[in-house]
């Protein structure tokens, strides 16, 4: 037997950039979006803080990149470390279902 009942619900229709406010949403693809987030914990400056940025691809790239040149800054005179990583944050390719990390 079936039960049925009216329901509300909220659905994402759409993800704007947070920084160039442009959509995220790809046509016959759907929404395609990075984020940043941190949720600061006890003992650190921004104790009970909790940030999320969303971010279209080419905004997420830019940021990507700024982090990849301050780590070059931090790490230029370190002999033990690569001073220019392309893969640096990237965790998996050919993954295009998002299921576990290879």
């Amino acid at each position: 037997m079936e039960i049925k009942i009216q329901a509300s619900v909220d659905a994402v229709a759409d993800v704007v950039c947070d920084v160039c406010n442009s959509s995220t949403r790809i046509p016959d693809y759907g929404l395609q979006y990075g984020s940043l987030e941190a949720h600061w914990g006890y003992g650190s400056k921004h104790d009970g803080e909790h940030y999320r940025v969303h971010l279209c691809e080419p905004c997420f790239f830019g940021v990507l990149g700024g982090l990849r040149r301050q780590r070059m800054v931090n790490v230029m005179f370190d002999e033990n470390e690569p001073h220019l990583d392309e893969r640096f944050g990237l965790v998996s390719t050919g993954n295009y279902w998002g299921v576990g990390d290879a």
